[in-house]
């Protein structure tokens, strides 16, 4: 990602590009770091798991199981965009990062941040036609008409980035370098320019509400139409076994918008005084539901458990009792 950068401030003794600073309060630090670097092996680890399985498994190559992989690839993106380049930042303090990898970081962490949101609510849309048009669902919903939805969809992602950061990227930062956040985001870092960035504080909010309350609102009134649908099926364990199908699909929409929701009210209310404490929960709130996903959807969904528990616990070798028995016989 090529970003050109207007870093000009009249001197040749100022270095190029910034420092991120984060956590200096923080009496256990290194705590979280061990915390953060924990959840990014588990979210590889689980991820990398439903990926293989849904790969190597042909009954799960249909529409649903297309979208929990691309779920699945969004998940190990976002965390592997953030908690890596933490570690060389705050446990062997080089702080210093240069523009280019600034601002690539930034559109990448933002890329798959937003594209989280759009994949749950991707989710919702299968859940939608399963549900309410569970005869014609082979025919809506094909495997080839899923992929390009999520085409499209990381299209859409990409060309609400990268407008916003590219101008970031080509404001003058002239004054302060020092970046009050363990990564590049897009706030901490634009309002160091020393330019007029009023244009880049309207936009990234309209942005941002576009991103998170575009697909929730869309999540919402899916499972709105299915409640409807749901409640006039005639027995009472078709019923059971509708609202159960979406329930794993509704907790990992709980697990991703109430850390977010509540990370913006409390810095919004100044709940939190501390900016490194309120750092380390917004960092936390971001990286946890993408190792909770898999876990959760492979707990939740039979056909995905069964096939995890399968390869996770049938034996690598054959027992020597029963090369011996087929010798013999």
């Amino acid at each position: 990602m090529n970003f050109s950068t207007n870093a000009s401030n009249g001197t040749d003794a100022f270095d190029e590009g910034f420092y991120l600073i984060a956590f200096n309060t923080l009496g256990n630090k290194n705590y979280l770091i061990l915390t953060l670097v924990l959840i990014y092996l588990i979210t590889v680890l689980c991820n990398l798991i439903v990926l293989v399985v849904c790969l190597i498994n042909s009954s799960l190559h249909n529409p649903k199981f297309l979208a929990v992989c691309n779920l699945a690839v969004v998940d190990i993106s976002i965390n592997s965009v953030i908690i890596p380049q933490m570690v060389p930042v705050f446990v062997f303090n080089l702080s210093h990062i240069t523009f280019q990898t600034c601002f690539s970081q930034m559109f990448f962490m933002h890329f798959f941040g937003d594209m989280e949101s759009f994949s749950l609510a991707l989710l919702a849309y299968d859940r939608l036609i399963a549900i309410c048009f569970p005869l014609r669902y082979p025919y809506i919903n094909t495997n080839l008409k899923m992929g390009l939805i999520i085409v499209g969809l990381w299209f859409l992602v990409f060309l609400l980035d990268i407008f916003p950061i590219t101008l970031a990227s080509n404001l003058p930062y002239c004054r302060s370098r020092v970046i009050q956040s363990c990564c590049c985001e897009h706030g901490p870092v634009f309002v160091l320019a020393c330019g007029d960035i009023s244009f880049n504080k309207r936009l990234a909010t309209a942005k941002t509400l576009v991103v998170l309350l575009g697909p929730l609102t869309f999540i919402i009134l899916s499972y709105a139409v299915v409640v409807f649908a749901v409640l006039r099926i005639a027995s009472a364990t078709q019923r059971g076994k509708a609202f159960h199908t979406c329930l794993t699909h509704l907790v990992l929409v709980l697990i991703y918008y109430v850390p977010v929701i509540l990370a913006y009210i409390l810095g919004n209310m100044r709940l939190v005084q501390s900016k490194d404490v309120y750092t380390a929960i917004l960092t936390v709130s971001v990286t946890l539901p993408p190792m909770l996903n898999p876990i959760i959807y492979s707990l939740k969904t039979e056909e995905l458990r069964d096939k995890v528990l399968k390869y996770l616990t049938q034996p690598k070798v054959t027992p020597l009792w029963q090369k011996q028995e087929v010798i013999k016989g």
